[in-house]
């Protein structure tokens, strides 16, 4: 629970009053979201309520089925926790499920080469001193965590360390969509010169989607795996973990770090 006054979260859904104990906690929502495209399902999400059309363009495009911002909003039917996607994708999705859960995001595809998304030539991007790396994690706002202590958060941030969008979910691959949606629909993508950063651990799928959408670096609190480092290295990103208490670990690319 955060202090009296603490910053109010972008979406009063995004958080559920409860008692415990004969007193009450705040807790983050969890629900499932419906994505489709021209009115056909195409994929079932469990989510944070607020921001979904960002959510659904951003999941779409770093599944490789979209280049750009559609249109998106409620359903025809105005189905609850649905969202619709103007067509055309870019190509068809096939017949594989895209059933994801708040905890590892797109699961059940095998092996890696059934879920990488190629993705285009990441630019040189900028170079940040290691100090400001270690300090994107502390500057990201997160009214709904410090509320709840129950969700993720991805920020973008320009080459001077200003944040420039912050998004949070209870899944941290969501928290990554949201941001990359909010790209897509202000013409920001390729995010050629700035730099993606997570609250959490940098999974494969995080560092796919921040891939797909040209970013140069990727910057989280939490450990990377195995194959997040491969990926990233292969993909030409800059990936550090462990930004916490002004240090950070550079994986991949050390160029795109001053020390």
């Amino acid at each position: 629970m955060s202090a009296p006054g603490a910053a109010e979260p972008d979406d009063p859904r995004m958080l559920a009053r409860i008692e415990r104990d004969g007193a009450e906690d705040v807790v983050a929502v969890e629900e499932p979201l419906e994505i489709r495209v021209d009115g056909a399902p195409l994929a079932v999400t469990m989510r944070t309520p607020g921001h979904d059309e960002e959510l659904a363009l951003g999941f779409l495009h770093g599944e490789g089925l979209i280049d750009r911002a559609h249109p998106a909003g409620l359903t025809d039917d105005l189905a609850g926790n649905a969202i619709d996607v103007r067509g055309p994708l870019l190509h068809e999705p096939g017949e594989r499920s895209f059933y994801a859960t708040s905890s590892c995001g797109v699961c059940g595809k095998g092996a890696i080469e059934q879920v990488a998304v190629l993705s285009g030539p990441i630019g040189d991007g900028p170079v940040l001193p290691r100090e400001l790396l270690a300090a994107l994690p502390e500057r990201m706002r997160q009214p709904a965590f410090e509320r709840s202590g129950g969700l993720h958060a991805t920020g973008r941030f320009d080459a001077s360390g200003s944040l420039l969008c912050v998004r949070e979910d209870v899944g941290r691959h969501n928290a990554m969509d949201k941001v990359i949606g909010r790209a897509l629909i202000d013409g920001g993508i390729p995010i050629g010169e700035d730099v993606l950063c997570v609250s959490g651990r940098l999974s494969f799928e995080l560092v796919q989607k921040a891939a797909v959408a040209g970013a140069p670096i990727l910057v989280g609190v939490g450990a990377p795996s195995s194959l997040a480092i491969e990926l990233a290295a292969e993909r030409g990103l800059t990936l550090c973990g462990f930004a916490r208490r002004g240090s950070v670990n550079v994986y991949t690319h050390p160029a795109r770090v001053a020390d």
